[in-house]
């Protein structure tokens, strides 16, 4: 019987920065042994660049993402939802693990401003690993 995968959602407005830079380290730091989405209740247009040169800083290429629309199917293919700032623009159903990461909105900010935004969402992302008891790699 095959084993089945933990599914994480990381959901912000824009969809932009700080979700995607989530979805980035997770599945850096886990591979294949999760199920990485991300997605934003208002997309943007593009990935923040500051965001994106931050992550190409520790050796993550996010360059070719780009932002997606937070779906009901995304929520609901889910075991884990975690928001960033979305308040109640994100749609919530029983039966899901729901976390709130409240984290500075990169938006707007220069890379100075990124990096410890970065920084916690990688010491966050390593805690729900160890939650999901998956050893991350590296």
């Amino acid at each position: 019987m095959p084993e089945s995968k933990p599914s994480v959602l990381f959901v912000c407005v824009h969809n932009a920065g700080r979700s995607q830079m989530a979805a980035a380290f997770l599945t850096h730091l886990a591979g294949d042994r999760v199920e990485v989405r991300s997605a934003g209740s208002a997309p943007a247009p593009v990935v923040n660049p500051a965001a994106v040169e931050a992550m190409a800083e520790v050796g993550i290429d996010m360059s070719a993402e780009t932002p997606k629309v937070l779906t009901a199917e995304a929520v609901r293919a889910s075991d884990a939802v975690i928001t960033m700032g979305c308040g109640d623009t994100c749609p919530v159903f029983p039966g899901k693990t729901y976390l709130d990461w409240r984290l500075d909105d990169p938006a707007g900010q220069g890379i100075d401003a990124v990096r410890p935004i970065r920084d916690e969402i990688q010491r966050r992302v390593r805690a729900l690993l160890t939650d999901l008891g998956i050893q991350p790699r590296h």
